[in-house]
Parts: structure tokens; sequence; C-alpha cells
């Protein structure tokens, strides 16, 4: 298989997909691209939450065809870093890489980033408590992963299909790239 120069980054929402790609990009000098980004985008021109898009994809599978194609084109550059659920599947040239983190975990983070990022409050929590989030991080990776089981016959948690996986409960975000870039250049020289 030829290798690309493309780190794709999956993993549980909370988990640190998106400042994990921002400093491997910036460290390697690669450009970045986010699903979870133009996902965003995507939930604004339908004027509704992260989490009602999420339901609309589970009706409209042309949603989910639209974020892919985004990825499958990001995928065609080199010098890469990609955050998203299936990037690992659209460009299996890539080295793989899976961001684990416990739910309740992953809700005091989000809790934490929502004090400063506005994008947390167009997911749709129907509030800002431990419990809302955490339901709702459960409740999106559901409908996820019933969507690409449905539209790809994929399970985009299991651990297979991934080159390293990290738990960023154990790491903190400088050890997490860290280990992504020790990693990606062994990779590399395979």
């Amino acid at each position: 298989m030829n290798k690309k120069h493309i780190i794709t980054i999956a993993g549980r929402l909370g988990s640190g997909k998106s400042s994990t790609a921002n400093k491997i990009a910036e460290k390697l000098d690669y450009h970045r691209f986010s699903s979870g980004d133009f996902m965003r985008s995507i939930a604004e021109k339908h004027t509704v939450t992260l989490q009602e898009l999420s339901e609309m994809a589970e009706r409209d599978p042309s949603i989910d065809h639209e974020i892919d194609g985004e990825v499958k084109n990001a995928g065609e550059k080199d010098n890469l870093v990609i955050d998203s659920r299936l990037a690992f599947h659209w460009i299996p040239e890539s080295f793989k890489v899976y961001l684990y983190l416990r739910p309740e975990i992953a809700a005091d983070r989000i809790l934490l980033d929502a004090q400063d990022n506005p994008n947390r409050y167009a997911e749709g929590y129907a509030s800002l408590t431990k419990e809302s989030v955490t339901e709702s991080i459960t409740t999106r990776l559901e409908s996820e992963k019933k969507r690409y089981k449905a539209l790809y016959n994929i399970d985009h948690t299991n651990p297979e299909n991934f080159d390293l996986i990290i738990d960023t409960e154990k790491n903190n975000l400088d050890e997490v790239v860290e280990i992504i870039l020790e990693k990606y250049q062994s990779w590399l020289q395979e």
C-alpha cells in the first residue's frame, strides 16, 4: 500500500480530536481539515443543532454523503491532518488514529470547553449539565454507529480500523501529540 502523508484522527466526542489535530498540523506544518467544522456549517445552513442534524441524517443519507464527499476531496491532498469519524475509511493510505475517552470524562471536558467555545452551544445539548452532555454524547455515538453501519457497513469505533489507539484520559494533549508524532514517523518508515 502506498502511504500518504496524511494523519486521520477519529474518536469519541470530547476526546480531543480537534485540539490534537490542530497541534499536530502545526508541528508538522501540514494542512488541516475538520469534518466537524464542515458539519457545523451544514447545521448552520439548516439552522439546526448538531444533535438535530444527526437525527436528520438518520432519515436523509445525503447529509452523510455530503460530509464524506468533503473528506474524500480533502484526502486528495498530501501533508494533511484530518479529524473526522470516517476519514480512516475514505483514506486507507493514511496513518489512522483513534482517541478514546469515557463519556463521563468527555462531558466534563465539553463543559469546561463550553465556557470559551461558542461552537459547543451549537451541538444541541438540552442543557449544559454533566448528565445532559453525557446523554447527548451517547445518543450521537449510537446515531453515528447506526448510520455508518447502514450506509457503509462499518463500525467506526472498532479498534481494528486504526494504526494507533490512545486513551486521552491517561495522556494529556502534549503527550498524545508526541505519541502520535513518534508512531507516525515509525509508520512512514515501515
